[in-house]
C-alpha cells in the first residue's frame, strides 16, 4: 500500500509515526517545511519567551530508525483523484491512499485590508515576524514624536480564543515585568493592550467559569477586554470597530479565525463552512475511494459532534491514530474498520504566570489558578517532540519564572518577506 500524507502537523505526523516500520505499507510524508511545528506555543515565540527552534523538530530526525517512511520537502499543487496522483512542485506522485493533513490557515473572512495590515500567527515564520514587529515597535517609540507616540504603545489583539487570550496575557506580562527596564525613557503606564472578541465572552468554547476567570485574569494584568464587538477594518494606523469606535494602533494581531487549507482538485461540493472537507466516520473524503482528510481540515458529523469536531491538536492526533489502525487493517483479507470517535480529555488555556484555566469533562471539573497553570505546563512539555526541546523549554520557563525576564528580545535584521525567498 503506497500512502502519501500531505502535512507534517499533529495529525499527519501521528499517522506517519503509527505506520512507521509496518510491513506492506510504504509512506511518503510531504510538507512545505522540513520540521514539525508545535503550534500551541507560537505565542511564546512571538513574545520572546521561547526561540523558534525550541518548538520545532526536524521531520527527518523523527524517522531515523524506520524503513518505510520517506520525507519530501515540497508543496501540493493539485489532487487528481481520477488518476490516483497528486501534482507537486517536485513532480507527480502516485498513491494507493492519499491523506490530506494540511491543517488550517488564518481566516480574515475576505477583509483584504486586514489581510494586508494585521499580523497572523499560524506558523513559526509568522511568529518570528510578529516578534520582530513587536520589538521594533518599541524601538521606534523611543524616537517617535509626542503626537504619534500613543499608537506605538497600543497593541490590539483580535480574537478571544486561546491564542488571543494567551497572547494578550504574555504581552501584558512583558509590559509589567520587562519593558520598563528595556526602555526606561518610555512611560509604559500609557501602554494599552486591547483584546477584541465578537462573541459575548472570551474562551467561548470553554465553560462559563473558564471564560469568566480568563477575563478576570486579563483585566488584572491590565488588558482592556472588549467582547461583543467586531473589527471591521485596519489601515495600518487606525482600527475601526463595528460600533464606530476607533483605536490608534501600530500593531494589530489577528487571532480571530481559521480556515482549512483545501488543495485544488477537491470538489467544491465537499467543502463546508470554515473551508473544511466533508468526511465519513472513517475520515474518508465523501464520494472518493481512497482519499482521506484528518485534523483541522476534516469535517465529520457524529451524534456527539453534529457540527464537526473541534479544531484541536488532540482531535488531529486521535484521527491520525485511528486512521493508521484502519489502514493496517485494510491489508488483511477481511478487514474490520473502526469508526472514529473523539475522546475529549479536556481543554485548557493559560493567561500568565500562575494563571490558567482547565476544563475536564470526566469528571466534569473546572480548575483555575496555579494548579491549572501547572497542568497546562506539564501537558505541553509532554507533547513537545525531542528530549532536548523539552529540556530547553523547561529551563526557559524556569528561568523566566524566577527572573521574570528573558533574553530573546533580539533584532538581528529586518526579516525577509515571503516573496523574497522565491527568487
Amino acid at each position: 500500500m503506497k500512502v502519501i500524507i500531505v502535512g507534517g502537523g499533529f495529525g499527519g505526523l501521528r499517522l506517519a509515526r503509527s505506520l512507521s516500520n509496518k510491513k506492506g505499507i510504504d509512506v511518503t510524508l510531504l510538507d512545505k517545511v522540513n520540521y514539525h511545528q508545535f503550534q500551541p506555543l507560537f505565542y511564546q515565540v512571538a513574545t520572546a519567551g521561547l526561540d523558534a527552534s525550541n518548538i520545532s523538530f526536524p521531520l527527518r530526525k523523527v524517522f531515523h530508525d524506520n524503513k518505510n517512511v520517506t520525507v519530501r520537502l515540497g508543496s501540493l499543487k493539485e489532487v487528481v483523484p481520477g488518476e490516483n496522483k497528486i501534482v507537486t512542485d517536485l513532480g507527480d506522485m502516485e498513491y494507493d491512499v492519499l491523506v490530506l493533513a494540511t491543517g488550517a490557515d488564518t481566516n480574515f473572512f475576505g477583509n483584504t485590508e486586514l489581510m494586508k495590515n494585521a499580523f497572523p500567527m499560524k506558523s513559526s515564520w509568522e511568529a518570528l515576524q510578529l516578534r520582530y514587529k513587536i520589538i521594533k515597535n518599541f524601538e521606534d517609540a523611543t524616537v517617535a514624536k509626542p503626537e504619534a507616540l500613543q499608537k506605538y504603545l497600543t497593541i490590539v489583539i483580535v480574537g478571544g480564543g486561546p491564542t488571543g487570550v494567551e497572547l494578550s496575557g504574555a504581552i501584558a506580562e512583558m509590559k509589567r515585568d520587562v519593558l520598563h527596564k528595556d526602555y526606561p525613557d518610555l512611560d509604559f503606564s500609557k501602554m494599552k493592550i486591547y483584546l477584541v472578541e465578537s462573541s459575548p465572552r472570551t474562551l467561548a468554547a470553554m465553560s462559563e467559569k473558564s471564560s469568566a476567570d480568563s477575563r478576570r485574569y486579563l483585566e488584572r494584568l491590565g488588558v482592556t477586554v472588549m467582547t461583543g464587538n467586531v473589527v471591521k477594518g485596519y489601515d495600518g494606523s487606525t482600527v475601526t470597530l463595528q460600533d464606530g469606535i476607533t483605536i490608534q494602533a501600530n500593531t494589530v494581531i489577528w487571532a480571530a479565525g481559521v480556515k482549512g487549507n483545501v488543495p485544488p482538485g477537491i470538489s467544491p461540493d465537499l467543502i463546508v463552512k470554515g473551508n473544511r472537507i466533508k468526511v465519513d466516520r472513517y475520515n474518508k473524503v465523501e464520494g472518493t475511494k481512497n482519499i482521506y482528510a484528518i485534523g483541522d481540515l476534516a469535517y465529520m458529523e457524529t451524534p456527539v459532534y453534529p457540527h464537526g469536531h473541534p479544531q484541536l491538536a488532540a482531535a488531529a492526533i486521535q484521527q491520525g491514530k485511528n486512521l493508521a489502525k484502519n489502514l493496517r487493517e485494510m491489508l488483511k483479507p477481511n478487514p474490520v474498520l473502526k469508526e472514529f470517535e473523539y475522546f475529549d480529555k479536556g481543554t485548557m488555556a493559560t493567561v500568565g504566570r500562575n494563571l490558567a484555566v482547565v476544563d475536564l469533562p470526566r469528571p466534569k471539573l473546572h480548575l483555575n489558578g496555579l494548579l491549572a497553570w501547572m497542568i497546562w505546563m506539564t501537558l505541553h512539555l509532554m507533547l513537545i517532540l525531542g528530549v532536548k526541546n523539552r529540556l530547553f523549554i523547561f529551563l526557559n520557563w524556569l528561568y523566566n519564572y524566577f527572573s521574570r525576564d528573558q533574553s530573546l528580545r533580539l533584532l538581528f535584521s529586518k526579516p525577509l518577506k515571503k516573496d523574497d525567498l522565491a527568487s
